[in-house]
C-alpha cells in the first residue's frame, strides 16, 4: 500500500474510533432491576465506566419489586437493560415484544447470578427451624413477600412446593403443604427487601428469602442468621437487553461485562453465586455444592411458563385461591 494511502486509512480509522468514543460518551443506559442487587450493580456500573466501552456512559438506575418493575417497563418506563429476580418477569417483557424470546439463549442461559432459597431465623434459632416441615408447626409465624408483586415470593412458593415433591409427596399433597404454609404467613410485603425489613423489625419467626438477600443484610450491619434447608431451589437471576433499545450494542456490551470473571467476583463478594465458572471456583468455600438443590426446570414444575399458568395466573392460578382463603393479597397493587 502506498504510504499516502496508508496514512489516509489510519486517519479514517482514528476518526471512526473518535466518533464511536464520542457517541458512547453521549449515551445513557437505563437499567431497571429488582431491589436486592442495588449495591452490587452500583459497583459494577462504576467498574464499567472505567473500561473503554463504558467510558463516559451515564446510567439511570431504577430498583423495586421485580414484577412491578417488569410491568412498569411494559407500561412505558424507559429501559435498555433489565435485571429481574425471575424468568417469569422477563417473560412479561417477551410477551410485550420488548425482549427477544431467545433471551435465555445468551451466555449462561441469560442468567447474571444465582442464589438459593433460605430461612432467616431469630438469634440462636429459638424455634429450631431446619426444614420445610418446621414452618408449619403450631405457633411458627412466617414472613414471605407478595407473589403478585415480588419475584422472590414466586421462588419461595415454588421452592416450598417442589421441596415436598422431592420428599416423595404427590402433586396434591405438595399443593396442600403450600396452602398450610400460607396459614402461617403473617406478612406479605411488596418485595423481598421490604420483607427483610419487616422481619428485622421483629415480625415473624422465620423469613423465607434469598441467600443473597440475607448476606446483603449482613453486609449492611444487620444481625441476621439463616439456615439452608436440605431441599432448596436454585434461584437464577436473569438479565436481558430490550430489543428496541436505542443503545442496543452498548447494552449488550454491558451485559457481557456483567458476566465477565472480574465482575462475577464482585457478585460473589456481595453474596451472589457467580455463574462464570472461573469466578465460581473462587467461592467454593462460601457457596459449597450440596445435594438437594433443584431448579424451576425440574420436571415437577416444568419451567416458568408452566409455573405461571398453574400458580400465578391472576384469574385462575392456585395462589389466587390460597390468598383468598387466608385473606392475603390477590394483586400486586
Amino acid at each position: 500500500m502506498p504510504r499516502r494511502t496508508s496514512l489516509v486509512a489510519i486517519g479514517v480509522a482514528v476518526a471512526t474510533l473518535a466518533v464511536a468514543a464520542a457517541a458512547a460518551a453521549d449515551a445513557t443506559l437505563n437499567l431497571v432491576a429488582y431491589s436486592t442487587p442495588k449495591p452490587v450493580l452500583a459497583r459494577i456500573v462504576s467498574d464499567f465506566g472505567s473500561t473503554p466501552a463504558g467510558h463516559g456512559v451515564s446510567f439511570t438506575q431504577s430498583y423495586g419489586p421485580s414484577t412491578i418493575q417488569a410491568r412498569a417497563v411494559v407500561a412505558g418506563q424507559p429501559a435498555d437493560v433489565v435485571f429481574l429476580s425471575a424468568g417469569d418477569d422477563v417473560n412479561l417483557l417477551v410477551d410485550a415484544d420488548l425482549v427477544n424470546q431467545n433471551w435465555n439463549h445468551q451466555g449462561y442461559s441469560g442468567i447474571a447470578a444465582n442464589t438459593v432459597v433460605v430461612f432467616a431465623v431469630r438469634d440462636g434459632n429459638p424455634k429450631h427451624i431446619k426444614g420445610w416441615n418446621d414452618l408449619i408447626r403450631p405457633g411458627v409465624q412466617v414472613v414471605t413477600p407478595n407473589p403478585f408483586s415480588s419475584g422472590s415470593a414466586k421462588w419461595n412458593i415454588l421452592a416450598a412446593y417442589d421441596a415436598q415433591r422431592h420428599l416423595g409427596k404427590t402433586d396434591a399433597q405438595a399443593q396442600a403443604y403450600v396452602k398450610q404454609l400460607f396459614q402461617h404467613v403473617v406478612s406479605q410485603d411488596s418485595s423481598g427487601s421490604n420483607a427483610t425489613t419487616t422481619f428485622l423489625s421483629g415480625k415473624g419467626d422465620v423469613l423465607i428469602t434469598y441467600e443473597s438477600e440475607a448476606i446483603n443484610a449482613r453486609l449492611k450491619g444487620q444481625d441476621i442468621q439463616y439456615v439452608i434447608p436440605r431441599q432448596t431451589m436454585l434461584i437464577q437471576l436473569p438479565i436481558a437487553v430490550l430489543q428496541k433499545s436505542s443503545n442496543l450494542d452498548l447494552a449488550n456490551k454491558f451485559i457481557q461485562f456483567v458476566k465477565s470473571e472480574p465482575e462475577q467476583e464482585v457478585f460473589g463478594q456481595f453474596g451472589f453465586r457467580p455463574v462464570n465458572p472461573a469466578a465460581a471456583r473462587k467461592f467454593t468455600k462460601e457457596f459449597p455444592t450440596r445435594p438437594g438443590i433443584f431448579t424451576v426446570d425440574d420436571g415437577t414444575i416444568g419451567g416458568w411458563r408452566a409455573a405461571d399458568r398453574k400458580w400465578f395466573d391472576p384469574r385462575k392460578g392456585l395462589m389466587v385461591g390460597i390468598e383468598q382463603a387466608v385473606g392475603g393479597p390477590t394483586s400486586g397493587a
